[in-house]
């Protein structure tokens, strides 16, 4: 009889085994991308990409919900506290890097509490200004500044943003003395930007393409080396006179601290296969951004070494903590 039971409790075993793993590799039914900052702004619109991506990629529905607030800590504490199962993943700017060097406290740990997945996408900034704003090159807005210190001031998406610390760069490469406006995001920015309210910002080019294609804003340099492939009669700063200028802006996804589960690892493999996709970079380059290229544990590597840059950054620009 023991005998006989013997293969039978293989086959138990064997079945609860394939239960147990068919039960770890099950994906949620649904996904919520978290952006920690106003509709409207780059993050929000490469959000909405992924978004339609992922649902077609793993066959889920997708959401994407906005979550402003404080740099985009408030959103990004919300996925810090969620299931690490894939229902719930953010999608954030280079700010999630920045903000421990411009913060005394969090309410979560950047490197421990979240699974970097991908860089989504790359993007220079734009120095641009409103429509009648008197200087027409980067050359005559330096010498407007130098005539006037502290008088002319430029917005930002947020204290520490990359747009932020560009305009820090640019003050400190440049000798100007202009005011920092920050703002609760890319689009109220720019919304100000067009309306008059600032003369000057630094932003990406998804949210600045539109505006200057309707007018409504002049773009006088990109902050990238090269000149951008959707702005090609835009001069870099550096070939504007400011040189050796470079500030880039990255995007990324991540979600709650997964230690390499299923879920992490289907959505590492989802989002490789996205982002090499031609339909993606035809698509992105629409907004002017290009294709991420880090996933997985090279994305993980380069926040750390993000980290680092941008801390050096931030107190070389003395900005203050909050």
């Amino acid at each position: 009889m023991k005998t006989m039971l013997r293969p039978i409790l293989s086959v138990v075993m064997l079945l609860a085994s394939v239960a147990g793993a068919a039960a770890d590799d099950k994906f949620p039914s649904g996904i919520k991308i978290v952006v920690p900052f106003p509709a409207g702004g780059t993050t929000d619109i490469l959000a909405r990409f992924v978004a339609q991506y992922l649902g077609d990629k793993l066959g889920v529905t997708t959401v994407v919900e906005n979550k402003p607030g404080a740099s985009g800590t408030i959103g990004s504490e919300m996925v810090a506290r969620s299931p690490a199962d894939g229902s719930v993943l953010l999608l954030t700017a280079t700010h999630h890097v920045i903000n421990p060097s411009l913060r005394r406290s969090l309410p979560y740990d950047t490197q421990k509490d979240f699974s970097p997945i991908a860089v989504v996408a790359t993007a220079p900034n734009a120095l641009v200004v409103t429509k009648d704003f008197p200087a027409k090159t980067v050359g005559e807005l330096i010498e407007m500044a130098k005539k006037e210190p502290g008088k002319l001031s430029f917005g930002s998406a947020g204290v520490g943003g990359a747009n932020h610390l560009s305009g820090e760069l640019f003050k400190e490469m440049a000798g100007v003395n202009i005011a920092h406006i920050p703002y609760k995001g890319a689009a109220p920015a720019m919304n100000d930007l067009i309306g008059g309210h600032i003369p000057i910002m630094f932003d990406t080019l998804p949210t600045v393409i539109p505006a200057a294609e309707a007018g409504t804003i002049r773009v006088l340099a990109v902050t990238s080396l090269t000149r951008a492939a959707s702005l090609p009669n835009v001069p870099t700063l550096d070939e504007s006179g400011v040189k050796g200028f470079e500030a880039t802006a990255w995007f990324g996804l991540y979600m709650p601290k997964a230690d390499g589960n299923p879920a992490y690892t289907r959505l590492v493999a989802a989002m490789a296969e996205i982002l090499a996709a031609p339909a993606t970079r035809e698509k992105f380059a629409t907004q002017g951004v290009e294709p991420g290229k880090l996933t997985g544990a090279a994305f993980t590597a380069f926040v750390d070494s993000e980290m680092k840059k941008w801390s050096g950054v931030v107190r070389s620009a003395n900005v203050p903590q909050e």
